[in-house]
């Protein structure tokens, strides 16, 4: 979150953006982008919106991770939620749900299945899955659009890459490497969803795009939208944090 997989903690972390060189392979400048919000380590708030046809809502988010396999997203608002969580360690994943004092592990089959009430899943929220380890990729078109120079990518899953997405097309910018949008296609070639990036700012001392925007294919008049408010990197964190212990209180 699959990609977008490159949200939400997805939404959270970040390797610095440089230019690319011409020699480089698509697949070098999406390993690139896909770790754009994660970092070595980080720590970051957000808020996200949820729009649909019936009802809109808004959350706030905490979020800690560890490289590629430790993720913590934990809801401090609103007040009827706060304190649920959700943690990635290793090859496992939980939510917990503090009313009932609950803790439940996602089994792979759900990793798809909305993440609280958004248009996002449990995989886009901690990058279960990886671009560069799941699909193919390669250059579509490399020139200017909309007067930017970028470049867009055609991501084809693996034979043996357990995905959704029959399909995955990815624009980015030459010059800071700031990805535009992505768009999700099923196994039929029909477009699914598109994510945009927006609001490029410096948080934490690093080039990030501070807004996502995803939109359903089928519902046009739906989004989910993740705003940043804060966002530090390099954090001194280690792999004991991430435990179900800290699931249950997510503080440090």
């Amino acid at each position: 979150m699959t990609h977008t997989r490159r949200l939400l903690v997805g939404l959270l972390l970040v390797v610095a953006p440089t230019s690319a060189s011409g020699q480089e392979s698509a697949r070098d400048i999406i390993d690139r982008v896909d770790r754009i919000l994660r970092g070595e380590s980080s720590h970051g708030t957000s808020t996200m919106e949820v729009v649909t046809e019936n009802w809109e809502r808004s959350i706030t988010m905490e979020v800690w991770s560890l490289g590629t396999e430790y993720a913590l997203v934990r809801i401090t608002a609103p007040r009827s939620e706060e304190g649920m969580a959700t943690l990635k360690a290793g090859d496992d994943i939980w939510n917990y749900l503090p009313r009932v004092d609950r803790t439940i592990k996602i089994p792979a089959s759900l990793m798809m299945g909305s993440w609280m009430g958004s248009h996002f899943t449990h995989d886009d929220i901690v990058k279960e899955s990886r671009l560069i380890e799941d699909y193919d990729i390669d250059y579509s078109f490399e020139g200017e659009r909309d007067g930017v120079e970028v470049w867009e990518f055609l991501l084809t899953p693996k034979p043996e890459a357990a995905v959704v997405w029959g399909q995955i097309e990815y624009q980015v910018r030459k010059g800071d490497l700031m990805p535009t949008w992505a768009r999700y296609y099923d196994e039929d070639g029909e477009l699914v969803r598109t994510l945009t990036f927006s609001d490029f700012r410096v948080m934490g001392g690093r080039l990030v795009p501070a807004v996502m925007d995803l939109h359903p294919e089928d519902k046009p008049s739906e989004r989910t939208t993740v705003r940043y408010n804060s966002l530090e990197f390099d954090i001194d964190i280690d792999r004991s944090f991430f435990s179900l212990r800290a699931l249950r209180s997510a503080r440090r």
